[in-house]
């Protein structure tokens, strides 16, 4: 029953976020979250920030927080844009960029909010296909578009474009905004941010849930010429000004100040992913070149369900979706060293049956 729907959202099917569990314990490695806490700088900044100011509204600017992105990224304040999880600037994005008169295109295997966001915003969109082996035909996302988005390294399966390739994607829609979502970047993908320069139609979005270990603070950013970021602007503070709370950032600050943890947090988690991959393809899975904070497999004559159910039964979580083109496959999450020798022991077992 939806009485007092509006038509906009009444045959809508919202994102289907993933699992969190309650009750029993999980080895939990189906959200993409980082294996590791945050730095220890943006927990003593989150305990320092919990004080009587609270009852003051936030800076809506994010002015020392920009200037900390700023900083880190070689750009200007005013390049820099902040907001609630990048999964509310990918929103502010669709509302910002890509409008009515012509569909906004992304691929048909990625990151499921896209065509979610679209129909929120009235918005034509068409997904143009990956290849047999899931890359990305730049090709067919050149011209004849009202924008182009789309994650780099793809989401769910972890292939990276080059920056070459993300550079004619730019080049060859000069008329329209070219979203680069570079959520997994920090785990071996080279950023679009050098492009900035010579592609004022590029922005690129980053979030602080993955690399930086900020996920329960619901932290995002983005980064492009001062003309797009004014856009996204434009649209937050016609929905609400203050996104961002004390909190969240100086939390997101200190992280961003702590270099090394950073550097450091990545590089581990990288040489899990890489380690994992070998003894996976050891056991006989096939795997996506991953360059993200998680792996896409399967195993042949098992079916991605089928592993799905036998880990959770094991006590471990991971993600599957029922699309055609990808039914058999699972991503799973890099976890603790020690979380990933539990997940390969327990894939010996089930695909030994």
């Amino acid at each position: 029953m939806k009485e007092f729907w509006s038509s906009r959202i009444r045959d809508m099917v919202p994102y289907t976020p993933g699992e969190q569990p309650r009750g029993r314990t999980f080895i939990k490695l189906n959200t993409n979250e980082n294996p590791y806490p945050p730095a220890p700088g943006a927990l003593e900044a989150i305990r320092a920030a919990a004080n009587g100011d609270l009852r003051l509204y936030p800076d809506p600017e994010a002015t020392e927080l920009r200037r900390a992105l700023a900083d880190f990224h070689g750009v200007s304040p005013e390049q820099v844009f902040v907001g609630n999880g990048s999964d509310e600037i990918l929103a502010f994005c669709f509302a910002a960029f890509f409008g009515p008169e012509q569909p906004v295109v992304f691929p048909d295997v990625t990151y499921s909010f896209y065509p979610v966001y679209a129909g929120l915003f009235q918005t034509p969109y068409r997904e143009i296909p990956l290849r047999p082996d899931f890359t990305v035909p730049v090709e067919e996302f050149l011209g004849n578009n009202g924008g182009v988005i789309l994650p780099n390294p793809n989401a769910p399966t972890g292939i990276a474009l080059s920056l070459d390739e993300v550079e004619r994607l730019c080049t060859g829609n000069p008329e329209r905004a070219v979203v680069i979502d570079e959520a997994y970047v920090d785990f071996g993908t080279q950023t679009a941010l050098p492009l900035l320069e010579r592609c004022p139609n590029l922005l690129v979005v980053r979030t602080m849930s993955k690399s930086r270990a900020l996920a329960g603070m619901r932290l995002g950013y983005a980064v492009g010429s001062p003309n797009l970021i004014a856009a996204l602007r434009c649209v937050k503070d016609s929905f609400n000004s203050y996104t961002l709370d004390r909190v969240a950032l100086a939390a997101a600050k200190a992280s961003v100040e702590d270099r090394d943890y950073f550097a450091q947090t990545c590089a581990r988690i990288a040489a899990t992913r890489e380690k994992t991959t070998q003894r996976l393809k050891e056991l006989g899975f096939e795997l996506c070149p991953s360059l993200a904070n998680f792996l896409f497999v399967r195993f042949p004559g098992k079916s991605g369900k089928e592993l799905l159910d036998g880990l959770r039964e094991a006590g471990i979580l991971v993600r599957w979706w029922g699309q055609e083109r990808v039914c058999d496959y699972l991503r799973i999450s890099i976890g603790t060293e020690e979380e990933m020798d539990t997940l390969v022991e327990t894939l010996r077992q089930l695909t030994a049956q």
